[in-house]
């Protein structure tokens, strides 16, 4: 048998998710539904399904990882555990966007152009385009999202829609359309195989980076700074 060992995970929502590829196959895989705590859980969770396949930290190929969008704190826990062990480990890390998640575990390697649309945990849509497998401009549009399927803009000659309420869009622009949502507990597993394909494809250029649709909403301290007192 032959494949990548590739331990896969994230926290971008709700939940604590893990996975781990061998030669192509889902091996383990776990899913841990929770708002708050995936700080201290994930590398436990992470031990846990290394040691059930009695897999040796070194005996991994790559770490893929969720980069979101999705919660803000989420993402930050799972990039930073995956860039750690990354630079421990010698071996590569491949984020995966929910986008990439959308377009499934094929997505890497089905070229024909796709409008991605993706519905954010608060309010509106947001879509990426993918060409030759690969995103072709950042996400759109910008911080506020559309506000419904109906205001996604019409794509680009040859293109086929693909997420969230994809047929609805497809029909107003008479293209083909795909309707996907994001796995439940399922999603480290499906973050595994996205990976695997993209290590086959020569593996990423940068170590991963949370992406965030919007900047992050978090208030500035309201702790009184120190006095700095002279000699």
């Amino acid at each position: 048998m032959t494949g990548p060992s590739i331990l896969a995970f994230d926290t971008s929502a709700a939940h604590c998710a893990a996975a781990l590829l061998c030669y192509d196959q889902i091996v383990a895989s776990r899913y841990v539904p929770m708002t708050r705590g995936q700080a201290e859980s994930l590398m436990p969770l992470l031990e846990e399904v290394m040691e059930e396949q009695a897999m040796p930290w070194d005996g991994l190929d790559a770490i893929g990882v969720g980069i979101g969008p999705g919660n803000f704190t989420g993402i930050r826990i799972a990039v930073s555990a995956a860039r750690g062990l990354a630079m421990g480990l010698g071996i590569p890390a491949i984020g995966i966007s929910a986008f990439d998640i959308l377009r499934g575990p094929t997505g890497p390697t089905d070229v024909a152009p796709q409008r991605v649309v993706l519905q954010s945990q608060r309010a509106g849509l947001y879509i990426q385009d993918y060409v030759n497998g690969r995103p072709a401009a950042p996400p759109q549009p910008g911080a506020n999202g559309y506000a419904g399927w109906a205001d996604v803009p019409a794509p680009d000659a040859g293109f086929a829609i693909v997420g969230r309420h994809a047929t609805d869009i497809a029909a107003r622009w008479a293209v083909k359309g795909i309707d996907a949502t994001l796995p439940d507990t399922g999603i480290a597993d499906t973050i595994a195989r996205i990976a695997a394909t993209r290590l086959a494809q020569g593996g990423p250029a940068t170590p991963p980076a949370p992406l965030y649709l919007r900047p992050a909403d978090a208030a500035p301290s309201r702790d009184v700074p120190p006095v700095l007192l002279d000699g």
